[in-house]
């Protein structure tokens, strides 16, 4: 119906699509005063997000800007793209450009099989900077995943969307991403009282869902385990409807 009852959308929010549900969620978070206006520490704003490094002739270009003194402490590169061979003297190049205090995560997007992530994990083990090598095999190859866990630094990301128990059980770092998973309370929470090895990514969201990665990136900073977000800073279009003020997105609509 066109009204349902609180206690009705709590019973059934569990059972929607991830989205719906966190719209929902989300909605009965700010009326309760959990976050935004009506919480004591309103909205908080976006930590730096880590760097996503380009592919190309335009990489290396990166690499010499980023030698200056603001530059990001966090970089991201996307693998599985050619071959493992020009791949290691990438990462071997641009280690050798980041500064000291940098860090490097490596993102197969499940592009390897297990000799491969096996023999680019031995690598991981003996250079500090790189913080893990983010989802190496198949979202849904959970024998090899937790195989490789005991061995080097292994973030989940799409796996965790395919077996929602993993969010519970996995030991390795975790690629969160708020506005798929669904009701954010549950989340908001758990990073208040501490929750360790995540972090929080966009999922190519509007401002008001932005207004959410935000502040829940801003939570885990503040955690045990602190740690860039992956904000994907710049890509969101300009205008109204991508506000984070509901009302000047509501006008516009």
């Amino acid at each position: 119906g066109p009204s349902p009852s609180r206690q009705k959308l709590e019973e059934e929010i569990v059972t929607w699509p991830g989205p719906l549900a966190f719209g929902v969620g989300a909605a009965l978070a700010e009326l309760d005063g959990l976050v935004g206006s009506f919480s004591q520490e309103g909205w908080l704003s976006a930590p730096e997000s880590a760097f996503l490094l380009p592919h190309g002739s335009s990489l290396f270009k990166t690499l010499e800007s980023v030698k200056l003194e603001n530059s990001p402490k966090t970089f991201k590169l996307k693998v599985a793209i050619s071959s493992d061979r020009a791949e290691v003297e990438i990462v071997k190049e641009i280690l050798s450009c980041l500064p000291s205090e940098a860090t490097l995560r490596i993102d197969a997007n499940g592009g390897w099989n297990r000799k491969q992530a096996r023999d680019w994990g031995e690598r991981v083990l003996y250079e500090p900077r790189i913080q893990w090598i983010e989802q190496p095999l198949r979202a849904d190859d959970f024998d090899g995943l937790w195989d490789l866990v005991q061995k080097f630094p292994i973030a989940l990301d799409e796996s965790l969307l395919i077996d929602r128990s993993l969010i519970k059980t996995w030991p390795g770092w975790q690629v969160r991403r708020p506005l798929l998973e669904g009701d954010p309370r549950l989340l908001l929470q758990q990073l208040q009282d501490g929750l360790a090895r995540v972090m929080i990514s966009t999922a190519f969201e509007t401002g008001i869902g932005r207004r959410w990665v935000n502040h829940l990136a801003a939570l885990q900073l503040k955690g045990p385990t602190p740690t860039a977000p992956g904000l994907a800073p710049g890509w969101c279009p300009e205008g109204s409807l991508f506000s984070s003020d509901p009302i000047a997105v509501w006008n516009a609509a």
